[in-house]
């Protein structure tokens, strides 16, 4: 077997890896040594951008397979037949924290799944937690600029966290579920996923119906402590990716079984809850989990930079049965996450491995660009409609048409009958035993505490107070215990 040889970039043989070329022994560099060049060049542009949110994330392929009848519901390929199964991407992400971050703290995990099917690339962006903190993007940026770092300090501060919750009485809920026990998960293997939004599904009559996606842990639900994650993050700041690595190569493949919520695109005017407000959950007896299928995974990526550094998730990559809702949140998203992968990884990402279909083949107009791989020329056309076989429109649309009427202006959102911002969070305070309630108590007041201004204090136990009077009255209590000692 013959010894591989070393070359640049360009596949000249490289004679010496270890010695710089000198002008004589112990004299200066030499400008003519590109081998030094080019290595020093390439190590300076290894990294690129992170990701804004999302930034520290793990990732493993696997696959979906369908395990329950839901073609009454969407005429989506990969999910017409019981026993399909279909290849997937799945990354796991903290929010707030960045690229070296550690993996056990209390934040929201991410949980974006890449579906490779024979109808093109079919994108699942959602979290742990079926809610969010907003129900409107414009503020977005704001809410994150709030979580992040400080400019001054350069560490997340309190009054920045709780100031902007102070101001956003729609967070109330999702706050509930982060200082609950669920808010540090054990690892990304004992969470459930959640697409949270809301998204829209079409059979092959034409019918429009809006789901919601649960994807349950069949690992079951495991937490850490505030105490338990403090130790285990100092111990180890990569313990969630040290879990989801070495259970995939002994063997032990975390599997989730994927529900659905499906709601008749008739009763979403008329819902007691505004069915596409991100804040808000469908309570399971208005619409009881179906089953779908189950997800595994059972591969772990070869190299973590090319295939979770570099994957791009975009919930506007949908495929024909499936599509958007009115919810603002997801509208936003649409541009949003696409625009993040253009910044990060060029015009192109969606040609690298990771992102490119693998059971479809992408033909469009798309040309040029930056790191462009796709080989278009001599009767290749760059333009449509043409008269050289071109690919060409279907005109069927990949879901149903949503009505929309009124006039433009920033609109709030439409309002029903028991819309409003804490009766949810109160809903799921009320929920937990005694001991979960103790445990959310605590972890509020932790950092509710630390606030420097007591306006804001206020401002914050007003909204407890407003989704309980238990609830309110013990985090006030505790907070003001606190800021005693």
């Amino acid at each position: 077997m013959s010894k591989r040889v070393l070359t640049t970039e360009s596949g000249a043989p490289v004679a010496d890896n270890q010695n710089s070329a000198t002008a004589g022994v112990g004299g200066p560099i030499l400008l003519q040594d590109q081998h030094l060049l080019e290595k020093l060049a390439r190590f300076n542009r290894e990294r690129i951008p992170e990701r804004v949110v999302h930034a520290r994330g793990s990732g493993a392929y696997g696959y979906f397979e369908v395990t329950d009848d839901v073609t009454g519901f969407t005429h989506a390929d990969f999910l017409s037949e019981v026993g399909k199964r279909t290849e997937v991407f799945l990354r796991f992400s903290t929010v707030a924290d960045n690229l070296g971050g550690a993996d056990a703290v209390r934040d929201p995990r991410g949980f974006a799944l890449k579906f490779y099917t024979e109808e093109g690339n079919y994108d699942l962006v959602g979290n742990n937690t079926p809610v969010f903190f907003i129900k409107d993007p414009i503020k977005f940026p704001d809410f994150i600029h709030s979580q992040k770092r400080d400019p001054f300090t350069g560490k997340q501060e309190p009054d920045n966290v709780w100031d902007f919750w102070a101001h956003s009485p729609e967070a109330t809920h999702q706050i509930t579920w982060l200082m609950g026990d669920r808010g540090i998960p054990a690892s990304y293997r004992h969470m459930n996923g959640y697409g949270s939004h809301t998204y829209q599904w079409t059979n092959a009559k034409g019918e429009a119906f809006f789901v919601k996606y649960h994807f349950k842990t069949n690992q079951g639900i495991r937490s850490l402590s505030s105490e338990q994650a403090a130790e285990i993050a100092g111990k180890d700041p990569n313990s969630h990716q040290t879990d989801l690595l070495q259970a995939i190569e002994r063997g032990v493949n975390p599997s989730w079984t994927l529900h659905v919520q499906i709601m008749p695109a008739s009763e979403a005017a008329d819902y007691r809850f505004n069915p596409f407000d991100l804040t808000k959950v469908w309570p399971h007896k208005d619409y009881p989990l179906q089953r779908v299928g189950r997800l595994v995974l059972d591969r772990n990526p070869d190299n973590v930079f090319a295939e979770v550094e570099q994957a791009a998730f975009s919930p506007n990559n949908f495929v024909p049965g499936i599509g958007p809702s009115p919810d603002k949140m997801l509208q936003g998203r649409l541009f949003a996450y696409a625009d993040a992968h253009r910044y990060r990884l060029g015009v192109n990402h969606t040609q690298l491995a990771v992102n490119a279909p693998k059971a479809a083949k992408a033909d469009n107009y798309g040309r040029d660009g930056l790191m462009a791989s796709n080989a278009y020329g001599r009767d290749r056309k760059n333009y449509e409609p043409n008269s050289y076989d071109g690919p060409a429109e279907t005109g069927q649309p990949l879901s149903a048409p949503l009505a929309v009427a009124g006039y433009t202006g920033t609109h709030a959102a439409p309002t029903h009958t028991k819309d409003d911002d804490f009766f949810q969070a109160g809903e799921l305070y009320r929920l937990m035993s005694e001991d979960e309630k103790s445990r959310l108590v605590a972890n509020i007041a932790g950092g509710l505490s630390q606030v420097s201004r007591d306006d804001v204090i206020e401002k914050n136990l007003a909204h407890f107070h407003a989704a309980d009077a238990d609830y309110g009255k013990r985090v006030e209590d505790a907070v003001r215990a606190l800021r005693e000692d």
